[in-house]
């Protein structure tokens, strides 16, 4: 069950990694670097690799916000519903053995991150299966879904009239096809949900040309087609919140990133309109992108030691974050 894959961004800071057979771990604040040819690399072939990457950035708009609506903002429903970021100049680390062997830009800098993201959605989803709240990734979704509330203002008599027939939970897995969904269909994105989330339907996430698929087409057997949707990937992270019972963020934190010794400078967010009430408590939930504003805000050392811990298979220091199985 290898659900933890690795997202290149144009948006995101470079990132390469060479595996070798020493095992050195970065301490908290503090990252060795090591000249290239202590570690058998040649300085003149890192340069280069530094120039192309450099000289290969993206030609998109800084203002992310402004990039977004030269793209993805044309989409139907395609607003801007989370935070975007100016983002700074192209950056990159190099590590080998568990050393930076180069960086350029500014890896101290955090900038969106965009569908890398998706990866810290199926660590959180992974910490779950190790815990016991996921008994088997073939289960079901519906199976575990308590019922979910979004949180809206208080409305007047006025508004809830108007309400009389909409509601009140979201209808997330009631449909006969969504009642087939397994929890490996959401990791690998072969679910064909159906339904809107958080204002976004998901025929409105990169459709295609022919309109005539996009309302009311016949729904493909799940785990028989895939599809690249943001919006099903929201719903993942939305059924990890809720058998979390917590934000995202919170137990990527308290699970991964503090005992990594990341920076506190990380922030991962959701929409605008993403909230729900959990025990009685409002809550985030969190993306799985920044398709449409929000998702991971991260600098690249951080990032670098994500990676990382990918690479040594879940082990930091020797303690096993999140399971060799997953």
């Amino acid at each position: 069950m290898k659900y933890l894959l690795t997202f290149v961004t144009l948006f995101s800071a470079s990132l390469a990694i060479c595996q070798s057979t020493s095992v050195y771990f970065p301490d908290i604040g503090n990252w060795e670097t090591k000249a290239p040819e202590a570690v058998n690399m040649d300085a003149a072939q890192i340069e280069r690799a530094i120039a192309f990457a450099k000289e290969n950035t993206t030609s998109n708009p800084a203002n992310l916000k402004e990039s977004h609506y030269l793209s993805f903002g044309r989409e139907p429903f395609g607003d801007a519903i989370g935070p975007f970021k100016i983002r700074g100049e192209a950056t990159g680390l190099i590590i080998k053995d568990g050393y930076i062997i180069a960086e350029w830009g500014d890896p101290s800098r955090v900038d969106q991150t965009f569908s890398v993201a998706k990866s810290f959605v199926s660590t959180t989803i992974g910490l779950a299966y190790d815990q016991g709240l996921i008994q088997d990734v073939n289960d079901k979704v519906y199976t575990y879904m308590a019922p979910v509330v979004p949180f809206e203002p208080v409305k007047s008599s006025q508004q809830r009239a108007d309400d009389f027939e909409k509601e009140d939970l979201l209808p997330l897995f009631e449909s006969a096809h969504n009642r087939k969904i397994s929890w490996d269909h959401l990791l690998r994105q072969v679910s064909d949900w159906e339904g809107t989330l958080w204002g976004k339907p998901d025929w409105a996430d990169r459709p295609p040309k022919d309109t005539e698929g996009w309302i009311g087409r016949e729904r493909d057997e799940p785990g028989s087609k895939y599809k690249y949707n943001d919006t099903r990937v929201n719903l993942l992270a939305l059924a990890g919140t809720n058998i979390w019972r917590k934000p995202l963020s919170e137990v990527l934190k308290e699970h991964i990133m503090d005992p990594i010794g990341a920076s506190p400078t990380w922030r991962w967010y959701g929409y605008e309109n993403s909230w729900i009430i959990l025990d009685g408590k409002p809550v985030q939930s969190v993306s799985g992108g920044s398709h449409w504003g929000g998702g991971m805000f991260i600098n690249a050392y951080d990032q670098a030691r994500f990676g990382y811990l990918t690479l040594r298979n879940g082990q930091w220091k020797g303690e096993q974050l999140i399971s060799e199985a997953w």
